[in-house]
Parts: C-alpha cells; structure tokens; sequence
C-alpha cells in the first residue's frame, strides 16, 4: 500500500480493503474513498465478496472433496513463528474446493474460503493430505525439495478472482488477476511433462 500511495501522490485516500499473504499473489482491492472502504469491509463481513484463489497442491486432489470445514486455530511456535492448525478449539472455519487441472504429482484446484481466517486455504489444503506446493510452513522438506526439483520458488497461491455487486447501482462485478510468470513457468513444465508422458 505504501508504494501504490508514493506512486499516486495525487490520490489522497488510499486503503488497502483486505490483505493477502506475503507470499500470495493476485488480485487486491484498494479503496479510493472512506465510503467505498466501509462499505466494501462491511460487504466481507457480511460474505457477499466471493474471493477466488488457484492453488497448485501436492497429489492428487479428490473429486469428491468440494468442501472443508475444519476450525482453525492460531498458535505460536517455539521460535516465535505464528502459525495454524485444524484444532476443535479454533474458529469455525469452511473452503469450497473444485479441481482444475491434474499434473504428475500436482493438482490445480480453485478454492473459494466462505470465511476469511489466517492461512485459511493453506491449512484446509494440507489437512487434506494436499500441501499448497512451494509452503514452507505446511509442506514437508521432502515434498519442498522436490517442488524446487521442477522449478518452484515460490508458494503456488493466487488470489485469481473477486466477485462483489457495486454500491449503489449494485451491478454485479468480476476482477481476474492473471498468473505472474513464476506461478506461470511452473504449470510450463508441469503441463510440458504430462504431454511427454
């Protein structure tokens, strides 16, 4: 947001209307007036903004798995390093999945998280026996090693698309952010080796 901020001085309201994981790419909204900012927060809260993401996970992703619900609990880790897991004391918790594509060894699935926790998709994924490929918090050594083995760098996470109704007029909105090169190349090589097969 401060950068978007120094690259248009002229615009005196800029505030960014929800966040996405460091490592995550894709799309992002950004309020230009307060109003916009409440009301689109207020339209989250409510679960009327229908957010999209493609995840490239380890294995293969079932059919029949199109819903989890597990809660979610924050926790610390020894070094200070927060993260999540499924656990009965956390917060209700539910992603709809659907699968897009299968590779040797990956699958492309497109999950839409009802609510909005930390880590969200990455935990529900992994849960499933289905790491997010490039995640070095849920995805075991191994697996990452053999992620990096076919050119991953990076956690294979993109926030693909939003869909919301204007204010006022209501009319109904879809934004889609295309794949940056990195999540881009990887599906290069992974759809190459399945044509070689």
């Amino acid at each position: 947001i401060e950068v978007l901020r120094s690259a248009r001085p002229e615009s005196r309201f800029l505030e960014l209307v929800h966040r996405l994981d460091r490592d995550t790419s894709g799309l992002v909204m950004v309020a230009k007036k307060r109003s916009a900012l409440r009301f689109l927060q207020d339209e989250l809260r409510h679960k009327r903004i229908r957010k999209h993401y493609h995840a490239l996970v380890s294995g293969h992703w079932s059919e029949a798995v199109k819903r989890v619900k597990a809660p979610l609990l924050r926790y610390e880790m020894p070094n200070g390093e927060r993260r999540v897991k499924v656990d009965d004391a956390g917060k209700e918790s539910l992603t709809l999945f659907r699968c897009l594509q299968r590779y040797e060894g990956y699958s492309l699935v497109e999950a839409s998280p009802v609510t909005g926790r930390t880590h969200q998709i990455r935990v529900h994924c992994t849960c499933e026996g289905h790491p997010i490929a490039g995640d070095d918090k849920y995805m075991d050594d191994v697996s990452l090693k053999a992620f990096r083995a076919v050119g991953g760098q990076r956690l294979m996470l993109h926030a693909r698309a939003l869909e919301f109704s204007l204010p006022v007029t209501g009319e109904p909105m879809r934004l889609e952010a295309p794949y940056d090169d990195a999540f881009a190349d990887v599906l290069k090589i992974l759809e190459a080796r399945n044509r070689n097969q």
